[in-house]
């Protein structure tokens, strides 16, 4: 049990690395969060900075959330931690500990923790996902969309209670993070990708 509280902590400090912040700092001395949307994550990143910091953000955050589903499996053999291990990293993603809890909205993050405790769900989703982006330019629609249908393919194909009850909640983190850009979809106004910062 301890091991398991443990494991659960150490995800979330990992989550709360946000590398968006780390790496606009790094490169340009200025705060992700002060420019373009406002949104500590690749999307903002891309836009802001351009395509290598863009790119390196999301496969940081992709391998955090990696990462921390397998603190849990290496901690703890009770099956609820690497999912508690996978939660606790993409809510320090998006409320990170060391920013004064104002992060990102933690769907590269997802990507990392769903893809490892349930690959072939994440695929399914993740490849309707992209073609939504690559056929819409919208990427907040494809992380909404990879949200709602994990939930669908983990009951399909990898059914069980923890991995089925995390991707629920995953799914409600989505949806309240991306509020905004749920009125903005329905009201015609959301930017889409390689659009100029400000369009």
């Amino acid at each position: 049990m301890l091991y398991g509280v443990i494991a659960v902590v150490l995800s979330y400090l990992l989550g709360s690395i946000s590398f968006s912040i780390v790496i606009a700092k790094w490169v340009k001395g200025i705060d992700i969060r002060q420019h373009g949307s406002g949104n500590a994550g690749a999307t903002n990143t891309l836009r802001v900075l351009g395509k290598g910091p863009g790119i390196l953000v999301f496969l940081l955050d992709i391998a955090k959330g990696i990462a921390a589903v397998w603190i849990g499996h290496c901690l703890s053999d009770n099956g609820w931690i690497p999912v508690l291990c996978g939660l606790a990293a993409i809510v320090g993603h998006n409320w990170p500990i060391w920013f004064r809890f104002k992060g990102g909205k933690g769907i590269a993050t997802t990507v990392g923790v769903i893809a490892t405790l349930a690959f072939v769900p994440a695929l399914c989703a993740g490849l309707i996902a992209i073609l939504t982006i690559v056929l819409t330019r919208y990427v907040s629609l494809g992380s909404l969309l990879f949200a709602a249908l994990t939930p669908l393919f983990i009951s399909i194909f990898y059914f069980s209670v923890p991995l089925l009850s995390a991707s629920l909640l995953i799914c409600l983190f989505a949806f309240v993070r991306h509020k905004t850009n749920i009125v903005k979809l329905l009201q015609g106004t959301e930017n889409k990708l390689g659009a100029k910062k400000g369009s």
